[in-house]
């Protein structure tokens, strides 16, 4: 499903809708709301918005747990670093139990943080479907999401649900969730905006199956299409054959 929306800020406020709406509805079927968040600068806003009135007070934060997809193997304090943006933007300014915040500790080397990461998330679901209710994902310029970046090993992936990789043009190790393993979530969104994500963005969603070139393809959740919240400006590139699947602007049916 693509859902265009007028700018950043309106993809902004409808995926605050969504987290709030998917948020309260497993509160009472599961008593816990699961999701996995992301870094970069395009859900800063939407952090923004949830640490604000209405949302922060429509949401119960004593049954929301926090994770990441990715995380950069950089110091905790370090500005690159994810769950720091997460905290200074939302997570500092809520009233979310600390034991509900579960980042990905990369004080340790790449495999050990990627093994013990996924320790966590088995001890977490333990005989549950290992299922996020949301997991919420970017798209890089060069069609990576999470740290699923072109032509790395781990998009081969199928066993693991955590794997340490190493991104060469950055000369940085991550940790990230493998593609088999979002695949498992109930829910999956992309939050996609500026003028400078629209090339990739047709590549993704109208060019051919090329998912080493452009891992985001790898992503279908339940071998369904995720959804696309994108802004008119991402978005321009479209061609009219995909205007059956896009939706004009609204809230998101559940």
């Amino acid at each position: 499903m693509i859902r265009i929306y007028s700018d950043h800020e309106s993809i902004s406020q409808a995926a605050a809708e969504l987290f709030t709406s998917r948020s309260r509805q497993a509160s009472i079927i599961c008593g816990r709301f699961s999701v996995a968040i992301s870094g970069g600068e395009t859900p800063r806003r939407l952090y923004e918005i949830l640490a604000s009135a209405p949302y922060r007070e429509r949401i119960h934060w004593d049954e929301v747990h926090i994770f990441w997809s990715d995380e950069r193997c950089v110091p905790e304090h370090d500005p690159r670093n994810n769950a720091g943006m997460a905290r200074q933007m939302l997570l500092d300014l809520v009233p979310i139990p600390p034991e509900n915040i579960h980042p990905i500790r990369c004080d340790q080397p790449p495999q050990q943080a990627a093994l013990l990461y996924e320790k966590e998330l088995k001890d977490f679901f333990k005989d549950q479907n290992p299922n996020f209710h949301l997991v919420l994902l970017g798209l890089g310029g060069n069609g990576h999401t999470a740290s699923l970046f072109p032509h790395t090993p781990v998009l081969n992936e199928q066993l693991r649900w955590v794997s340490e990789v190493y991104i060469p043009e950055l000369d940085m190790n991550r940790v990230t969730f493998t593609a088999s393993y979002i695949n498992q979530a109930d829910q999956v969104v992309f939050l996609v905006s500026g003028l400078d994500k629209a090339v990739v963005l047709e590549k993704v969603l109208e060019g051919p199956y090329q998912p080493h070139e452009l891992p985001a393809q790898l992503i279908r959740p339940n071998g369904k299409q995720p959804i696309w919240l994108v802004d008119k400006a991402a978005s321009h590139k479209l061609t009219a054959q995909n205007q059956e699947d896009i939706d004009a602007e609204g809230p998101i049916p559940d």
